[in-house]
């Protein structure tokens, strides 16, 4: 446990990433927030971290909520240490011209709007101590497009940049940002972009070697395990059966 820290905010904790990183820190005697928008996972979540953990019922995307959550913590959790933005998603994958105009508007509104609100409040409480951590859970496709990536990639490219330009301006605090960037990693995250279809989604991972939440889990710990002079910027991370694929050349049938 890094002495410097006590209190974790982590969003999107009912499962994946959120809810193994959860699970890895409890164990090391932090306090957590969890918070997600299926209490119910979250509860279940609790009863096995005990009371060092408080669940909330919260959508990152709505901002009176998020006020809301951050004005009313307990007195011996309100002290945020360490925000860690792992509410995300991904809805559909289809090329840009078929796409859904509501999927495009969920991936913004939950992966950039969602984790601005969020690092807006806790910087208010990180501020006043000089002292805390924001890490951000980006993804390789923020550098990396492919076909059907489309708006996805690009609100993952937001939050690398938001990650580099927010510690642009905290230069010379104590307040560090990450950005880690996931490559394929089985959680629900392609269940939830094939909306629900659990076939296709078990698809992609056959065959291969992929990520598990544990791998980015144990990444968040190490970051906070860091002392005080490093900061980890940023981070890519690839299971080893997934690689950079190079330049796609359509080429069109010969006359």
């Amino acid at each position: 446990m890094n002495r410097n820290y006590k209190t974790i905010l982590i969003t999107g904790a009912s499962s994946g990433f959120g809810k193994a990183t959860a699970e890895v820190l409890a164990k090391e005697g932090y306090k957590l927030i969890l918070i997600a928008r299926r209490i119910e996972n979250l509860k279940k979540i609790k009863s096995k971290l005990g009371s060092n953990c408080l669940v909330y019922n919260v959508d990152v995307t709505d901002k009176n909520a998020v006020t809301n959550l951050f004005t009313n913590f307990p007195d011996d959790f309100k002290d945020i240490d360490i925000l860690i933005n792992n509410a995300g998603l991904a809805a559909g994958l289809d090329l840009a011209q078929d796409s859904s105009l509501e999927d495009w508007e969920a991936m913004i509104n939950t992966n950039n709007l969602g984790l601005v609100y969020c690092t807006h409040f806790a910087l208010q409480v990180m501020k006043i101590r000089n002292s805390g951590l924001i890490i951000n859970i980006g993804s390789v496709a923020a550098s990396a497009p492919y076909p059907k990536g489309n708006v996805y990639g690009a609100t993952k490219a937001f939050v690398r940049q938001f990650s580099r330009n927010l510690r642009a301006d905290l230069i010379g605090t104590n307040i560090k940002v990450s950005n880690i960037e996931p490559g394929m990693a089985e959680t629900e995250f392609s269940i939830v972009r094939f909306k629900g279809d659990i076939e296709k989604a078990n698809k992609l991972y056959e065959n291969t070697r992929f990520l598990k939440a544990e791998d980015i889990a144990n990444t968040i710990k190490w970051i906070i395990d860091q002392p005080e002079n490093v900061n980890i910027d940023n981070i890519e991370i690839m299971p080893i059966d997934q690689t950079f694929g190079g330049l796609v050349i359509h080429r069109t049938n010969p006359k």
